[in-house]
């Protein structure tokens, strides 16, 4: 299995550089580029991944998807002087032209395309191209907001003929629509395009008609063509994982994309002067944690925009972290989308409810932006002293966010365990994960254990052979709450007594907030600690929190997607544990993904406790713990009408409470 990340990056894309004063293209700086990759080194991040040299992209691979025409005219500005090269910047709208902007736009496009040969030939499993220029707003024939040849374009042309992909995903979470993305695929059925953009009511550049919501696709492209607009600025973490959970990932995962590209523009960060959105940068490692449990991991980044130097550093290397299998830093923020996010989000599942089964018996109805309005006042040319006082407003904003994000990243990283995945010495656990590289730790001491128990836990465990039981637990535990180990997997026959003596030691030892998730037949014990444990029941019992079961129709995702993670995201846990049961509704591929998709939560800590050691199922988890990407799911099954109405049932009960379900079902 393909292991390891990729980093592509050639000083030589620092010289394509604008010649003359441009207000709307000054903030497309070689330093974009320079800045990112020394914070990556900073944070010695470059020496950890694979070194891919780049190289320039052929004629024949930008004629996949650009005129010959458009290529011409682009190799003639080589050998131009500064007017000339002025005079053919001005035939586009937000372009500037260098003398060796031809030579850097071949070089993005090669290094991507040697990011998706290393990562499709299995050399590694996914990998980073920091590029220049840009690539998503280029079209056939021109070149457009920054960006000459279509870098993510290509690559996807290219990976459907050198590999015969046939399914191929698209991620745009640059704040500007990729209008040129969209052009090239909208009626190809074979890549599905995903796009966030700053829209306000078409206000915004491009500003499109066609980047609205209702621009589904053309043809036999129809429903593969995502565009969800922002109507206002300011939109944040939680408004960002709202749109993953409600829209991007149910689609992904019906799509079930063989290669994942991703035009990774951190304009839509904090303080950035183009999107003024208020993501944090540890965003961008959930949104990268999630698409890696796609297309077997193969994942492929590559830089788009953003504007704001230490913003765009700092998220760059929240990506690269994630990329390498770092644990992913608590997210910050209120857990709850604003309102003008409920209804972009609204109005993207009603246009698209026609063509996806996942929305088949989902309530989807258009809404009228009600929180926004189209701004009535046209733009008016600000004059010199107005325009000289936005500046140096800007500067101060700039060094605010700048000193902002000096004390937010110190707060939200932590130093990475130096182990990230435990097991106990057991011999009949330990033997079925030799193939898992996991840690072998001594099961807790028989006298430690009644020590323990007996102060605190009496209540809990009335038998001896039951306390005996808990070494291997207690032992995983203590390693996690030390921070010596990430997560860990330990195997209990009463498991029930097992999770209800960790819930109570992990509040016992500080945690405020500790997520619990039974999956299968087991007696859950009521637990005492008031507001600082939430369960989650996943079995077949009518009682239980939530009802899932695969015999008619697969609503696996509908659940986990639509209502797990929103509700853990929106509690926002400490501690993860995971207790998996007998008589299990759920199959190991879907458990596992179910771990995979919780440690993008408390730092990756999670605890597994297992009352069965079948190998196949220990194997799976140990994998999905150590960050193996998610086993493949096969041809996708819609829910029944009968499950869809149960989860939205259980949606309209809690949405008050966990806020982050707010952006399905009724409002």
């Amino acid at each position: 299995m393909a292991s390891g990340t990729a980093l592509i990056y050639d000083e030589e894309m620092t010289t394509h550089k604008l010649l003359w004063s441009d207000p709307v293209c000054d903030i497309e700086v070689p330093e974009r580029l320079s800045s990112s990759y020394e914070q990556l080194k900073c944070y010695h991040l470059v020496e950890r991944c694979v070194r891919v040299p780049a190289r320039e992209g052929s004629e024949e691979e930008i004629l996949l998807v650009h005129s010959l025409e458009h290529l011409e005219v682009a190799k003639s500005t080589q050998t131009m002087n500064e007017q000339e090269l002025k005079r053919v910047s001005g035939n586009y709208d937000a372009f500037f032209f260098h003398p060796n902007t031809y030579r850097c736009a071949r070089l993005a496009v090669g290094a991507t395309l040697q990011l998706v040969d290393t990562v499709l030939s299995g050399k590694v499993c996914n990998g980073m191209a920091l590029v220049r220029p840009p690539g998503h707003h280029s079209q056939r024939n021109a070149a457009n907001g920054f960006c000459l040849f279509n870098n993510v374009a290509i690559a996807a042309e290219y990976a459907k003929l050198k590999y015969g992909l046939q399914r191929i995903l698209i991620v745009d979470w640059d704040v500007h629509h990729g209008q040129g993305i969209q052009y090239i695929f909208e009626e190809d059925p074979s890549v599905l395009y995903f796009s966030w953009h700053r829209y306000e009511h078409q206000e915004f550049w491009p500003s499109l008609k066609e980047s609205n919501y209702d621009a589904v696709g053309l043809g036999k492209g129809k429903g593969f063509n995502i565009n969800l607009p922002w109507n206002k600025v300011g939109m944040g973490n939680s408004d960002y994982l709202a749109a993953f959970f409600h829209v991007l990932l149910p689609m992904a995962f019906e799509f079930d994309p063989e290669l994942i590209l991703v035009s990774s523009g951190y304009d839509s960060g904090i303080g950035d002067p183009e999107g003024q959105m208020n993501a944090t940068p540890e965003v961008f490692a959930h949104l990268t944690h999630f698409l890696m449990q796609l297309a077997n991991g193969k994942l492929c980044v590559i830089l788009e925009g953003g504007y704001h130097l230490k913003s765009l550093s700092e998220s760059v290397c929240m990506t690269v972290k994630t990329l390498l299998g770092d644990p992913v830093p608590q997210i910050t923020g209120e857990m709850a989308p604003c309102l003008s996010a409920i209804e972009s989000i609204q109005n993207v599942r009603a246009a698209h409810k026609p063509y996806w089964k996942w929305l088949m018996y989902e309530d989807t109805s258009f809404l009228q932006n009600l929180s926004t309005s189209s701004p009535l006042l046209k733009k008016t040319n600000p004059n010199p002293s107005t325009e000289h006082e936005s500046k140096m407003t800007s500067n101060d904003e700039t060094v605010k966010v700048e000193r902002f994000l000096e004390l937010h990243m110190k707060n939200i990283l932590f130093p990475v365990p130096p182990i990230k995945t435990a097991t106990t010495t057991d011999a009949k656990v330990s033997a079925h994960l030799l193939s898992v590289p996991v840690h072998l730790v001594k099961e807790m001491d028989k006298t430690e254990i009644k020590a323990l128990v007996s102060g605190s836990y009496a209540d809990l465990v009335k038998e001896d052979e039951t306390l005996l039981s808990l070494g291997s637990m207690l032992a995983i535990l203590d390693k996690i709450l030390k921070k010596e180990v990430c997560n860990g997997i330990a195997e209990s026959p009463a498991s029930s007594v097992a999770v209800a003596v960790a819930l109570r030691h992990s509040v016992c030892s500080g945690f405020q907030r500790v997520l619990c998730i039974f999956v299968g037949d087991m007696q859950i014990i009521p637990n005492t600690e008031d507001g600082k444990i939430l369960l989650i029941h996943i079995c077949e019992k009518e009682h239980s929190l939530l009802l899932l079961k695969d015999a008619e129709g697969n609503d696996f995702f509908s659940a986990v997607l639509g209502f797990i993670l929103p509700v853990a995201y929106s509690y926002q846990p400490n501690l993860t544990v995971i207790a998996v049961g007998p008589n299990r509704s759920l199959g190991i591929s879907e458990i596992s993904l179910l771990f995979a998709l919780l440690q993008g939560l408390a730092e990756s800590r999670i605890l597994a406790v297992i009352e069965d050691t079948e190998r196949n199922l220990m194997q799976s988890l140990a994998k999905a713990l150590v960050g193996a990407s998610a086993p493949h799911f096969g041809v996708y099954v819609p829910p029944t009408q009968e499950k869809v109405n149960k989860i939205k049932i259980l949606r309209d009960q809690f949405q008050q409470e966990w806020k982050m379900l707010q952006c399905s079902g009724k409002l």
